[in-house]
């Protein structure tokens, strides 16, 4: 992308869009236009041609999600909702997600001044406009994301002689996959862009799955229960936000709440769930370095480990333990990811075993399993 990142912003708030303008006052960035409904940003959008949208959900003539289903089917883009943390907020913002959203931020903080609210407003609307505006979903304007068909699949590291094998897509069970023991429990983490690709990967799992997952989904508390709920509309498994004490079972997925930790400790034989707040001084919590490093701690059976599209990278140094411990370690491939970030940290690392789409992931767990 030359030049600085152009963008458009949607809201019917004129506060909230002098707001946002003013924060994105920064050298690599431009607000190229503003626009006050869904209506009104369909024309300014084809004549201004932004490279990033962010976009409100409750507006006069045209709400966000309308528009948004407008955008993704004539002109996509990245768009970067602004949400609200209420309960129908969290609803509307995974209903967006799912149509093509690439990821939210709340704007349920006091955006007038310059105390902490603000200054962390601004510094996670940066972060992520410089991020997804820059997403290998959406290279260029009025160009949909990138097929993955005939992307291989492929040991991400070179073995000690031969260099990776790639494997097409098709021939998942192919010998120059690596092999490894079954695993008796899988552990996920994801961030930006984790919402739609695990809706795009968990579906395609069998209800007979023999293992029970962990999933550590960076979100905010009022939106991994509604989440958890979506994901078990849809999927053969069982999903639901983790409780204390649960004991894992296989063919159920656990969602760990937003901000809380979720760990694994062994109790009598048994492998439960623990919530705990600390440690408190992690960037993220839930973190998906804790709970990896949790069951490095107290799981002694065979793990599988991975690690999908997110900012930063949380869940990297947790993956490398668990690999020295002998788990199976998967990461989603750029081609497929929002952002690039946590998967290209574990594979940095030289941690990861498998880099495969996020279409190819079920089919790799059925393998793995022989399902």
């Amino acid at each position: 992308m030359d030049g600085p990142i152009r963008v458009m912003i949607v809201d019917d708030s004129s506060f909230m869009r002098k707001s946002i303008e003013r924060m994105l006052t920064a050298d690599d960035i431009k607000v190229v236009g503003t626009a006050r409904d869904g209506v009104d940003a369909l024309e300014k959008i084809k004549l201004l041609k932004p490279d990033l949208l962010t976009l409100d959900i409750e507006m006069p003539k045209m709400d966000g999600l309308t528009c948004l289903k407008r955008i993704m089917a004539e002109c996509p883009m990245p768009v970067l909702m602004v949400s609200s943390l209420t309960h129908e907020g969290a609803k509307a913002t995974l209903d967006a997600l799912a149509l093509g959203a690439l990821d939210f931020i709340p704007k349920d903080k006091k955006l007038d001044g310059t105390d902490g609210d603000a200054q962390s407003f601004r510094n996670d609307l940066l972060e992520k406009v410089r991020k997804l505006a820059h997403s290998p979903k959406f290279r260029t304007y009025g160009h949909s994301q990138p097929s993955t068909a005939g992307i291989p699949i492929r040991p991400a590291k070179a073995l000690p002689v031969a260099p990776p094998a790639y494997v097409a897509p098709a021939k998942i069970g192919a010998s120059s996959l690596p092999t490894h023991p079954r695993a008796e429990l899988i552990v996920l983490g994801c961030s930006t862009g984790g919402p739609k690709a695990l809706q795009d990967f968990l579906p395609y799992l069998p209800k007979n799955l023999p293992v029970p997952m962990l999933i550590v989904q960076h979100m905010p508390s009022s939106f991994t229960k509604p989440f958890a709920d979506r994901l078990n509309g849809i999927c053969q498994l069982e999903v639901k936000e983790a409780s204390n004490g649960d004991i894992p079972q296989p063919g159920h997925i656990y969602i760990a709440p937003g901000g809380i930790h979720m760990h694994v400790r062994s109790q009598l034989g048994h492998c439960v769930i623990e919530l705990n707040p600390e440690p408190s001084s992690t960037l993220h919590r839930p973190s998906v370095d804790i709970l990896f490093q949790s069951t490095f701690d107290s799981f002694n059976s065979q793990l599988m480990a991975i690690i999908l599209t997110g900012m930063g990278a949380d869940g990297a140094q947790g993956m490398k333990k668990l690999k020295s411990k002998g788990a199976y370690t998967l990461a989603e491939a750029e081609s497929s990811c929002v952002v690039y970030g946590m998967p290209k940290a574990a594979f940095e690392l030289g941690c990861v075993d498998v880099v495969a789409p996020i279409q190819e992931m079920a089919g790799l767990l059925k393998h793995h399993f022989q399902l």
